[in-house]
């Protein structure tokens, strides 16, 4: 029965992000899965012998579809992954490239690409005892899938290529493939035409790389929360801001969110100082609006990545008995859902940099010399680190301009209409490492504040802060205790947020 409305999916991103780990283990296929797996198989064979024309399969690929295939089906298996065999580029991560295969190897088992569950279970099988392909993350247009590096993936499995693999101290390596098959004793995968078109055919890079960078960005608007809430200490700010009911009044959850995410690490009875003004600048005064309105958007996104990670993206598929040529493998909505990421990610490090410029100016830190510097003039303080975090945020705002605004057309007149929603998902992760900069620079500041102005010692992260930023007595390079501080916040922000995932109410709501 055909419905226009799906149900949303029972899993959370934080679940599927658990398949990256080198220890993760796929189940398998349950009596069921198999059963549907074996009926598309089956009807793929039944449609071969009745000579039915199946994309891929009898005829050729993409504008080649009006050519017959070859008459070998391990010749046109092979010949899709090899001619795909494009990529460039450095490598995505392990934890990246172990997500992709799962997300495909998810698809596979729904039974609507006419896998047999046996091939299913032998890939499967070597996933689950840790290989690995390394997967370049350049040279794809994410349209008929994120076909170049997913053909990288299927290379790998069939002893080409190069392979991720874990030595005595835990550290990945890059090996040549065939090696690491043999050091498990296993074979390598020989790819039949449908079984190697439904591995290439599917979001899964741009959604793997998708997924990582959503939760990052969620990690860094729970960092810069907290890093608000210590900024209001220190500086005596009032705490009004912050109160449920001026969330409430206006109804948006993920304001509500963020206010008790920064009310929550505010010293029990915080009051604003007398010196401070009735009215903050926006960086403190709007943050739960701003970081807000970014947790309500990861919120929306998370719903149709999960779908998409839980879903089929193949061409084509397999439905009630009849193989539907369509289009299931375009990344529209995993490269709209990475621009949208982004932009976010955009608005928390602009956040963070305003907070740190207020903190370096005399005018809105409470009077204490410029640039956090116990010695103007002769000391510049953190007009350096200051300097850098601006760059940063211009590099980000480069890295997010929308990547469907650069899609060409290719491949003839078939990918006529392209997301490039990989090039959109390396650019925003790119954009992480240079967010988490400007976080650590934050971080710096406020830990210089804290010294300079003689506040009381604080446990947790906070006295990290303290001991990898020590005070200032004259200049020195920083560089260092940036990262430094990235580090500690970035652990941070993680422990908060599995914490919250982990109560009894896990999610966000307020």
């Amino acid at each position: 029965m055909i419905t226009d409305v799906a149900e949303s999916p029972k899993e959370r991103l934080a679940d599927i992000l658990r398949q990256a780990r080198h220890d993760a283990r796929l189940r398998p296929c349950s009596p069921l899965e198999a059963e549907r797996m074996r009926a598309g198989a089956d009807r793929l064979a039944r449609a071969l012998v009745d000579e039915e024309q199946v994309y891929g399969v009898t005829r050729g690929f993409g504008p080649l579809v009006e050519y017959a295939a070859a008459a070998s089906d391990t010749v046109q298996g092979s010949g899709l992954i090899a001619h795909l065999g494009s990529g460039q580029g450095r490598p995505l991560s392990p934890r990246a490239c172990r997500l992709v295969v799962w997300i495909r190897l998810t698809s596979m088992r729904l039974g609507h690409s006419a896998v047999a569950p046996e091939f299913w279970d032998g890939v499967a099988e070597l996933w689950n005892r840790g290989f690995t392909p390394v997967i370049p993350r350049d040279g794809t247009v994410s349209a008929s899938g994120d076909l170049q590096p997913l053909a990288h993936a299927a290379l790998a499995l069939a002893g080409q290529g190069e392979a991720w693999a874990r030595d005595d101290a835990g550290e990945w390596r890059v090996r040549p493939a065939a090696d690491v098959l043999a050091a498990l004793g296993a074979r390598p995968v020989a790819w039949r035409a449908r079984q190697a078109l439904s591995f290439v055919n599917g979001t899964s890079v741009s959604l793997a790389v998708t997924l990582l960078n959503h939760r990052e960005v969620l990690r860094l608007a729970r960092a810069v929360a907290a890093l608000t809430a210590r900024a209001v200490t220190l500086l005596g700010a009032s705490p009004q801001a912050y109160h449920p009911g001026v969330g409430h009044v206006r109804g948006q959850t993920g304001q509500s969110v963020a206010a008790r995410w920064i009310r929550e690490d505010l010293p029990d009875g915080h009051r604003r100082a007398p010196a401070r003004p009735l009215q903050e600048p926006y960086s403190l005064r709007c943050a739960p609006q701003v970081i807000g309105a970014v947790v309500d958007q990861l919120s929306v996104l998370e719903d149709i990545l999960v779908r998409e990670a839980v879903g089929c993206t193949d061409n084509p598929v397999y439905y009630e008995g009849e193989f539907l040529h369509a289009g299931n493998f375009h990344a529209m909505p995993v490269g709209l859902a990475s621009d949208q990421i982004g932009l976010c990610l955009q608005q928390i490090a602009f956040l963070a940099e305003r907070q740190l410029a207020l903190l370096c100016l005399p005018e809105t830190n409470g009077g204490l010399p410029p640039m956090l510097t116990p010695t103007p003039g002769s000391g510049s303080g953190l007009a350096g680190v200051q300097l850098s975090a601006t760059s940063f945020v211009a590099r980000i705002r480069q890295l997010v301009y929308p990547s469907g605004l650069t899609a060409l057309p290719s491949n003839g007149l078939n990918q006529d209409h392209v997301p490039m929603a990989l090039n959109g998902a390396n650019a925003v992760s790119d954009a992480v490492e240079q967010a988490w900069l400007v976080v650590g620079s934050l971080g710096v500041a406020l830990a210089q504040y804290a010294a300079l102005s003689g506040a009381a010692a604080e446990p947790g992260a906070w006295a990290e802060l303290a001991a990898v930023s020590p005070a200032l007595a004259a200049d020195r390079p920083l560089a260092p205790e940036v990262r430094a501080a990235r580090d500690v916040l970035a652990h941070r922000s993680a422990e908060l947020i599995e914490q919250e995932e982990e109560s009894a109410d896990a999610g966000y709501g307020a």
